[in-house]
């Protein structure tokens, strides 16, 4: 499935980070088409890729 993010909110809490940085990181996920299994496979393909828990996503699928 393909799924595109349209707000999501890092687990910045402990990380010594810019708000442009921060910000950075968010443009680049949202409207980003990603390939998951399902939400969870999703969740857990955004952490790996950026390194930062997600407190919270949302997306929409993105039909073929």
């Amino acid at each position: 499935m393909q799924f595109q993010v349209t707000a999501i909110e890092f687990d910045f809490d402990d990380e010594d980070l810019h708000p442009e940085e921060k910000s950075d990181i968010i443009e680049d996920t949202v409207g980003h088409i990603w390939e998951a299994d399902d939400e969870d496979d999703l969740v857990e393909e955004i952490t790996t890729a950026y390194g930062w828990c997600i407190k919270s996503i949302d997306y929409r699928h993105v039909l073929k």
